[in-house]
């Protein structure tokens, strides 16, 4: 046996056989457990039902007298080649989402298709949610062959009708198996009566799919959670989702895009003492350089020839589970890997109603249990990855107040052409989301409110600095410690983008916000930085009271009392 391991998800329509097909693959391969067989066969006496092998899977009898499967449940079994990883996702619409979190870690995906039905509503609807979970290893398993006699007319015309949609989501299956689970035809060797198929048994196709490579092997992402200071060192600390980490790596951190080297790594006991790591183990680092750290910086390799986007849009492939719908325009918490970000929707590229499976382009709302295209304008640049590459920096979830409300992938880079709201200051290539020219007014029910000022300045534009609520003076430089970046605003206007290392001198100093900043010296700024590197829930609240002014420059507008 290879120590090679392999993970698949097995999905289809809800009474296609995909239990059919996970439980006789399971019982040809001895993978059950001791006894399994004996209780399925007791049950059904008990309840007056023929034995069937998709009872085999299903753990809990409530399970069995319903007569669908509710959760993800996962499974191991073994072949001549390797160990395999069975992701057995459901097939019932109202348990869709149990799908999406069992088969986000999948390598490859298994569609199952009844032979005489053919295609059906949840076909479609999963076809489109491997879509979204950037499984790009798709084969189509035309299940009950026999309920057709066999026939290679009948299997051809089900490959055309799935063909012709999964060319419509961009997909393209990478085969088609004709079986018949129930008699185990196909499935751990060729059948004579489908001797008109010249392909390979299920067995034979799932050892010839190849297996990405170990995560370690994989381009560095390390995610920092948090930085701790003992003595003189800043302890950098995290988990190191893929590859392998070493002292004297020289590093890029982004989304600064600073770059260091690698010290040594922090240790309690001189028994935990190393030099490398790899991923899935969480450690703690010091750098060469004393760079001002954040949680939900991301640190790569700089050898590494592949580095994350740092963006502020991104189009993402979205699972709605929120009580209320989500809105074109309304903004919500993003988190990727550590990074938490204000994101606004930008665009709802479109949506699939989760029930009847209609495409809606021009939507302004996601509902409950749809899956939908959405581009999210974040109010700072996000690192972020595809998903078929890195998963812990190419996936997400939403908060909508303080609920998990959705969550998704990012597959591809946005490709429209919707312009960024809010004020946006543009340098070259470069786009920087401020909140500077907000409005901010009381508006009743104890409530003060943000209206969001539109607007896009280049290097040399005349910026509004009075309006309503609020009046800047005409020279100050906005602080994106983040970025490492200093916007400057001299004689009224956007005068130059300076890195934060090489000015770290300004007249007054704003946040991204427009609150002024209550820094006045190099030593002061580099205060600021080390206690906002360590900010916690505990201490936020000091924090802001002690750095920041807002009334420096803004007042609150008394819209109703």
């Amino acid at each position: 046996m290879s120590s090679e391991s392999l993970r698949i998800v097995v999905v289809g329509h809800v009474d296609h056989g995909k239990s059919t097909v996970i439980g006789r693959l399971l019982y040809d391969t001895h993978a059950l457990p001791e006894g399994t067989v004996d209780k399925v066969k007791r049950i059904a006496k008990e309840t007056g039902k023929p034995f069937e092998y998709a009872y085999l899977l299903d753990a809990f009898e409530e399970e069995q007298k319903q007569g669908i499967t509710i959760d993800t449940t996962q499974l191991q079994f073994q072949s001549g080649k390797r160990e395999y990883v069975i992701i057995d996702a459901p097939g019932h619409k109202e348990f869709l989402k149990n799908m999406i979190s069992g088969a986000s870690n999948a390598e490859a995906a298994f569609l199952i298709v009844d032979a005489k039905r053919g295609v059906e509503e949840q076909t479609k609807r999963h076809a489109y949610i491997l879509k979204l979970l950037g499984i790009e290893q798709i084969y189509v398993l035309v299940n009950k062959m026999d309920l057709v006699d066999y026939q290679e007319a009948r299997f051809n015309e089900v490959r055309q009708e799935l063909d012709t949609f999964l060319a419509s989501l961009g997909l393209q299956a990478a085969g088609y198996l004709p079986i018949s689970a129930y008699y185990g035809e196909n499935l751990l060797g060729k059948s004579a009566k489908l001797a008109w198929y010249k392909g390979k048994s299920f067995i034979d196709t799932l050892d010839h799919i190849e297996a990405k490579e170990g995560m370690e092997k994989r381009g560095l992402r390390f995610a920092i959670q948090d930085v701790f200071k003992f003595d003189q060192r800043r302890i950098i600390a995290g988990r190191i989702e893929s590859g392998t980490l070493k002292a004297g790596d020289e590093v890029v951190i982004y989304p600064s895009g600073r770059k260091t080297v690698v010290e040594n790594f922090a240790y309690w006991a001189d028994r935990d003492q190393t030099a490398s790591a790899q991923a899935g183990q969480s450690v703690g680092v010091t750098f060469q350089d004393e760079f001002f750290n954040h949680r939900g910086d991301v640190i790569t390799l700089a050898k590494d020839t592949q580095q994350p986007f740092v963006k502020n849009i991104v189009q993402t492939n979205l699972f709605w589970m929120g009580k209320t719908p989500l809105e074109k325009g309304k903004s919500y918490k993003l988190k990727i890997a550590t990074q938490e970000v204000i994101a606004k929707v930008a665009e709802i590229v479109k949506v699939i109603d989760s029930s009847t499976l209609s495409e809606v382009t021009d939507a302004e709302r996601v509902h409950l249990n749809d899956v939908a295209e959405v581009v999210f304008q974040t109010e700072q640049p996000v690192v972020f990855d595809f998903f078929g590459e890195h998963h812990e920096t190419g996936r997400f979830v939403l908060i909508d107040g303080y609920d998990v409300a959705g969550g998704g992938t990012i597959t591809e880079n946005y490709q429209g052409d919707a312009e960024l709201s809010g004020t946006i200051f543009s340098a070259g290539e470069e786009n920087y989301q401020l909140n500077l020219f907000d409005r901010y007014a009381f508006t009743g029910g104890g409530k003060i409110e943000a209206a969001e000022h539109d607007g896009n300045y280049q290097l040399g534009s005349a910026l509004p600095l009075t309006g309503a609520g609020y009046h800047y003076p005409t020279d100050f430089a906005v602080l994106l410690e983040g970025q490492n970046t200093l916007l400057k605003v001299a004689d009224g206007r956007f005068s130059e983008v300076a890195n934060l290392s090489e000015d770290l001198t300004a007249k007054t100093l704003v946040n991204t916000r427009g609150f002024k900043l209550n820094i006045t010296s190099p030593t002061e700024l580099a205060d600021y930085l080390n206690e906002q590197e360590v900010i916690n829930d505990k201490n936020k609240a000091a924090f802001y009271q002690k750095w920041l002014d807002f009334s420096a420059f803004h007042q609150i507008a008394i819209d109703d009392l």
